[in-house]
């Protein structure tokens, strides 16, 4: 669950229902676009002074997944988000209802999507479910180069 729901779930689920349109990107996506060996040294051919620092920001947390979780590579949370803005094709959801559950001691914070329907809640978010890892670096690469 993300964290800063968990802090303050209440705010959260103002949010949600409060109208506005919403886009979530969960954590179960953003692991799917993993900082991983190739990929970082692809950055790092770009040559760049800014290419060097990104991967070496991006070779510190690979190494840091992969000790402390057993991933394949780190996963880029937040640019993710910004693909999705720059690209939203790299990226496959639905409209769903998002509930945010603020009175369970076990789940405070913890987001309920209905992916398939099933409680008949009006929908009021975008939810990301899967993306384009290698589009989603080839954009980040590609931008990387330009700078």
């Amino acid at each position: 669950m993300p964290v800063n729901i968990y802090v303050d779930p209440e705010a959260a689920d103002i949010v949600f229902r409060s109208g506005v349109p919403i886009t979530v990107m969960p954590l179960d996506v953003t692991h799917k676009v993993l900082a991983t060996r190739p990929r970082i040294d692809a950055i790092r051919d770009i040559d760049t002074d800014v290419a060097h620092a990104v991967a070496g920001w991006t070779d510190f947390f690979e190494r840091f997944d992969m000790a402390k979780y057993g991933s394949q590579g780190a996963p880029l949370h937040d640019p993710c988000v910004i693909a999705r803005l720059i690209r939203p094709a790299l990226f496959q959801g639905r409209q769903v209802n998002v509930e945010i559950e603020t009175a369970s001691a076990l789940t405070r914070g913890m987001t309920v999507a209905d992916w398939w329907g099933v409680t008949d809640r009006p929908k009021n978010a975008f939810f990301v479910g899967d993306a384009d890892a290698d589009g989603v670096f080839d954009l980040l690469i590609g931008r990387l180069a330009r700078l």
